[in-house]
């Protein structure tokens, strides 16, 4: 769907993930809308098992032909850690671990269901764990901004590739809601404990009608140390039926505890999942309904309760439209509100300010601080670089709250990276803190081209980080002087001469006199930058 890159806030000191979607999608101006609506309702969530975004909009860049194009980013928060897809390709795992792990999607879920956003799109690869262990959920509203524009099926094959965690209303092109995200979550659970998915195929297709179509495996059938309390859960979050799954988060998420516990989970009849958030579910028709329907076409039934007054229907009438009414005017005057409650608190922005005057400011939001010292080629000595967890995060008052002091520029010493790929060179320098600058290209008959020549500081002069360092490479190509008119001896030492390198080929011409020492009339190449180890026909005159 995008390329992702790791970039720095420079106003705010912090590193920030950014992603560029793909031309494709960007050429749809429906998905440009929808990305951008669905990018402001998950900028607007803000909980520790979501990975924030921050920021979104277009960039305007020129392609290969020279015309401008827009390209629709986002800048996310920057995850320091693992893809659970990753950690699930090294075998299944512990069914404690599974538990937490899929405890922390489902209260992600929890809140953006709260929230009124669905993800659509739930599957190992947009959970990330964190090298502390705590679990986040990436890309919420993405999906549903890629499925509802107008794009097509071949542009939407990011999509298609997901087929392994659709739901049965997904595959079937039905509406979604909630209850989708769980059927995912109950995928991704089963892939947890079994290391595979349940469902697999030769194509997306194929996937999808299993999903519609078949009854999953217990996942002890595939790993024996799962317990059954665990295949209870999965198998029920992976029910067809939308009503027959679980019908929120909560109820996933206090079951999944249940099981982690070793207890099998009570199941819940069809009637009392069901008549929850999402109504009861659809069934034939009831008892109510088969007697007023038999009351309409038996003629012989006489209707014995006695109608109420016309007046006191009309006056039903006209207090519902007066309810309605007020209700709209009431939901249209409601303006968003940026208050935090009262149990929270949102971290402020500190970069540049001292740690004193950062603790004073983390104290009056009722936050503990405590202080962490890093290297800053940008901010100054004694001045805060960032936060962990960054601005604008919101935080409880139990948390505290890490601040990174800078500790200065670091000396460091330019490396010596004569004779190296580019690439790897400007790898190293980044490596000490210091800055790739320009690149500059430079004739060489011994250095092959792209390989460093020297750099500006030179190697191994003392330098601090942040210091940009230029580059000097190899062109891979040697300049050829005119050698017409000079003498064969001249014109082949002047090309196996140090700073030139090229392979001499005399040929003689017998159809013009000899002179003395052999005068060049003719050289095969043209004057000027060639490639390294070229050969040069000289022709010479020989009687």
């Amino acid at each position: 769907m995008a390329d992702v890159h790791i970039g720095t806030d420079s106003r705010l000191g912090r590193t920030v993930a950014i992603k560029l979607l793909k031309s494709s999608l960007a050429a749809d101006p429906a998905f440009r809308t929808r990305f951008r609506q669905e990018a402001q309702a998950a900028a607007r969530m803000a909980h520790p098992t979501i990975v924030r975004v921050f920021d979104a909009g277009e960039e305007t860049v020129a392609d290969a032909s020279g015309s401008e194009t827009q390209i629709p980013f986002i800048v996310m928060e920057y995850v320091d850690g693992r893809l659970l897809k990753d950690i699930i390709r090294e075998g299944p795992l512990v069914s404690a671990e599974a538990v937490r792990i899929i405890d922390g999607v489902l209260t992600a879920l929890e809140y953006s269901h709260r929230a009124g956003v669905v993800h659509r799109d739930i599957k190992p690869g947009n959970i990330m764990i964190t090298k502390t262990g705590q679990v986040k959920v990436m890309d919420f509203g993405i999906a549903r901004a890629i499925s509802d524009s107008s794009t097509t099926v071949a542009q939407t094959t990011a999509i298609l590739g997901t087929a392994s965690y659709f739901s049965p209303e997904q595959a079937k092109g039905e509406s979604v809601d909630a209850r989708t995200d769980l059927y995912s979550t109950g995928v991704v659970l089963f892939e947890m404990l079994a290391g595979r998915a349940p469902f697999r195929g030769d194509s997306p297709v194929a996937v999808a009608y299993q999903h519609v179509s078949e009854t999953p495996v217990k996942p002890s059938s595939i790993n024996a140390k799962v317990s059954p309390a665990l295949d209870t859960v999965v198998l029920h979050a992976l029910a067809k039926d939308r009503f027959a799954r679980y019908q929120s988060a909560v109820e996933f998420r206090n079951d999944v505890e249940t099981a982690g516990s070793g207890q099998i989970p009570v199941r819940r009849t069809l009637d009392d999942s069901g008549a929850g958030l999402f109504g009861a579910p659809p069934t034939t028709a009831s008892g109510s309904e088969l007697a007023l329907k038999q009351l309409s076409e038996d003629e012989t039934m006489v209707r014995t309760q006695r109608r109420p007054p016309v007046i006191w229907v009309w006056a039903g009438i006209l207090s519902v439209i007066v309810i309605v009414i007020s209700v709209m005017i009431w939901a249209f005057s409601l303006t968003p509100s940026s208050d935090l409650p009262d149990n929270s608190r949102k971290v402020p922005s500190l970069t540049g300010q001292t740690y004193d005057k950062a603790q004073n400011e983390l104290l009056d939001r009722d936050l503990a601080a405590t202080m962490a010292q890093e290297p800053s080629a940008t901010v100054p000595k004694d001045r805060v670089t960032r936060t962990d967890p960054p601005a604008g995060t919101i935080a409880q008052p139990t948390d505290v709250i890490k601040v990174y002091v800078s500790t200065g520029a670091q000396p460091v010493e330019v490396p010596d990276v004569a004779n190296t790929p580019i690439a790897d060179a400007q790898a190293a320098i980044t490596a000490l803190g210091l800055v790739p600058g320009s690149v500059t290209q430079e004739n060489s008959a011994s250095i092959a081209a792209n390989l460093v020549l020297g750099t500006d500081p030179p190697a191994l002069s003392a330098a601090k980080t942040g210091v940009t360092v230029n580059f000097t490479v190899s062109s891979g190509l040697v300049t050829l002087p005119n050698l017409v008119g000079q003498s064969l001896t001249a014109a082949s030492d002047l090309l196996n001469g140090a700073t030139v390198q090229l392979l001499p080929m005399p040929t003689p011409d017998g159809g013009c006199p000899q002179k003395p020492g052999s005068p060049i009339t003719k050289q095969s190449v043209p004057p000027g930058d060639v490639a390294q180890k070229s050969e040069v026909t000289l022709t010479y005159c020989s009687g």
